[in-house]
Order: C-alpha cells, then structure tokens, then sequence
C-alpha cells in the first residue's frame, strides 16, 4: 500500500490518472479524524488530502471564505474570528470521539461526514452553507460545482449532494463557504428539573417563537455527571445578539417557560461545543448513534431503547445515543420516522459494519447511478457507506 500526499489539484489529478490506469483503489484522507466514521474500507493506496491547506481568499463583507479542503476548522475559525464571523453550522470536532486524539478535523472532512453543532438548529446545516468547490472525478478531471455566490440557481445542486458523501464521490479540493456575523453577546439560559416528556414540549414552545435560539438542548442526569457545571435534567438555551436584543429574548423567553424558574449558566458556551464534540462519550467504549427525529417522537423512542446514556439537541430533532450490546438502531428508527447514523462502534472497533441505514430499491439503484457518474470504477472509498458504493 502506497501514501500519496499532495500539495495542489494538479498533484490530486495525477494520481487519480495513475490509480484508474491500474485499478487501483483509493481511501481519501485528511488529517485521519474520521476514518472511523464509516464501514471498514479496504483500498489499495491512500489519498492524503492533509497537504492541500490554506484559505485562498476570505472577503468579509461579502460573507464568503475559499479555502482548500485540507484546511483544518480551527484555522479557518480563527481568521474568521478577526472580523467577528463564523460559520453558522458550527462544526463540531469529533477526533477524540473516534479515537483520533490531538489531530485536526479538516473542513473537507467536516462537509464530507456531514459533521454539523448546536447552531444548525437556527442557521441550518452544512449544505445549506457550502456554495461552491473544487473536486476531482474519477477520470482525473478537475470540476467545479455551485458558485462562489449565495444566490445561485445554475445546474444541478452539487454542493448539497457532496455533504455527507463520505468522500465516496470523489476528492474535494477547494470550498467555498457562507460565513455569519458573530454576534457581540451570548447567554446560555437553563431550567432544570425537567423531565423529557415536561422538557419538550417547551422546547417546541422556544423553536417555534421569536427567540431565534441557536441551542436548543435536554441534558438527563446521567450527562450532567459527566460534564462539570451542568444542572441535571435541565433544557439549555443559547441566545445571542446585542445587549439590549437579550434583555428583550431573556423576558419573552420567562413568558415563554409559564413561571418556571430560570437561570444563566456561566460554563453554557463550553458545554454545548463539548456535546457537540460527543464528550459525554468520550470516557466508555458503547456505541455512539445519532438520530434525526420528529421533536414530538423522541421521547417514545427514548423509553423504548432506554440508553444508558444519551441527550437530546436541536429541541428533541436530534438525539445523540450511546448503547451497548445492541443491534443496529435502523429499524428502531424506522419505526419512528427517524433517521439513525451511528458515528462509532461499540468497543474500540476501526469501524462499523452498518453505520448507514439499508436503502430501498430504488433509492440504493439512484445511489449506484450517481456513484457510476463522478466515479465509473469505483475508486474512491469503495464500500464507505453501502457494500458496492
């Protein structure tokens, strides 16, 4: 097995020319954080992506940042921290979650895992922030998709389709991202002694309210054990902006809760970037799953799993659950309209065996055509997500 580190697209193109002339397999990395995200992939050579690094061009007052795919998050939030922007699906770090302790997570990578925090709930998801990138298909050819504008309507919408490909359609060079303004001020209000089923429906009350949250968590008491300084049973809510828009957001948000008590939470802003990193699981070896869920289901699919430890995001929408001795969650799932990914395998393992959830016929049929059109012989981690993707 040989290790092909590149340095530009130029680099990328040759050795996808050189791997398709000798069938030759490909595993695509960047800094290794996820490669145990995923079903095992066993290629014949590996693409180093971790070399094609740098922001190409940031222009703050048109909100958008270009930056190489290798590009690790922690750069590319820094800069934009300088002009007070961000990213508004706040990408969450899951190296040490996967084992991959002190690497950097690569914004390639990030898009690619379809890897998304607590502020998606308000500014949407990482395909609702790529715009544009740069890839290489399986022929070796370089090919752009999107644009480098939040308004575009040209073509197919590849940017969305690349999110949570897993690297499967082929190497991204370069991307293109919308960025937000950061506001001056944040506070994390909490209530607690809260069951879920009390919990979620004033969760709903919030994320359907003018309060404009950008977190909207349940932590049980089995979490707030592992996290210093959060109450348990509690809802935490983010709120952000001016100091005078807070005041405004703190007395809807007492009209909001029927006279429930309320407090701020100091340690707030770190706990909710720690769940959103997994850190509740970081300490055990279950299985990690994640569920995108109707809010008003969770709570039926808590009690019927009953999970040793797990918590609720984007107001019940998203569950994160860690299990033992379990079988795959999809059709648990499936029986309450919801999705289930699992991030991490029970007990240490490389990797997973069912991460991804069967797909029906005719999808599975779409998945194989759209897989045969970026990459005709299967080069790009082959079996990543389904056995012959």
């Amino acid at each position: 097995m040989a290790t092909f580190r590149v340095s530009g697209e130029a680099d990328v193109m040759e050795v996808v020319r050189a791997a398709r002339e000798s069938k030759r397999t490909l595993e695509i990395i960047g800094h290794g954080t996820k490669r145990g995200f995923g079903r095992p992939v066993e290629c014949d050579d590996i693409l180093d992506l971790s070399g094609l690094s740098g922001i190409v061009k940031y222009e703050p007052d048109e909100m958008i940042i270009t930056a190489r795919a290798g590009t690790p998050v922690a750069e590319i939030e820094a800069t934009l921290a300088e002009r007070n922007q961000r990213l508004g699906f706040e990408p969450p770090d899951w190296s040490s979650l996967l084992y991959a302790y002190y690497k950097p997570a690569s914004m390639g990578g990030v898009l690619s895992a379809d890897a998304n925090g607590s502020a998606a709930i308000r500014y949407g998801r990482c395909r609702d922030h790529l715009l544009g990138f740069r890839a290489v298909n399986g022929f070796g050819e370089a090919y752009k998709g999107g644009a480098k504008v939040v308004k575009n309507v040209t073509g197919f919408d590849l940017p969305k389709l690349f999110c949570g490909a897993m690297g499967t359609l082929g190497p991204l060079t370069e991307v293109t991202l919308r960025v937000f303004p950061k506001p001056p001020v944040c506070v994390v209000f909490e209530i607690t002694e809260l069951t879920f089923p009390q919990a979620a429906p004033l969760l709903n009350r919030v994320w359907t309210s003018a309060l404009g949250p950008t977190c909207l968590a349940y932590m049980p008491a089995v979490v707030a054990r592992e996290l210093p300084g959060l109450a348990e049973n509690a809802i935490l809510i983010r709120i952000e902006g001016s100091p005078t828009h807070l005041k405004e957001q703190g007395t809807l948000l007492r009209a909001l809760m029927d006279g429930r008590s309320i407090g701020e939470n100091e340690d707030g802003v770190a706990i909710i970037a720690a769940l959103g990193n997994g850190m509740p699981f970081h300490c055990n070896s279950l299985g990690v799953w994640r569920l995108t869920i109707a809010p008003s289901r969770a709570a039926d699919l808590i009690d019927e799993l009953e999970p040793p430890i797990w918590f609720a995001d984007w107001a019940g929408g998203l569950l994160w659950i860690g299990l033992k001795n379990k079988p795959p969650l999809h059709e648990v799932a499936t029986r309450h309209r919801a999705h289930a990914v699992q991030i991490r395998p029970e007990g240490h393992a490389a990797a997973s065996e069912v991460p991804f959830a069967p797909e029906h016929r005719v999808r599975a049929e779409l998945t194989r055509r759209v897989k045969a059109a970026f990459d005709p012989l299967r080069l790009f981690n082959p079996g990543r997500m389904w056995e012959g993707v």
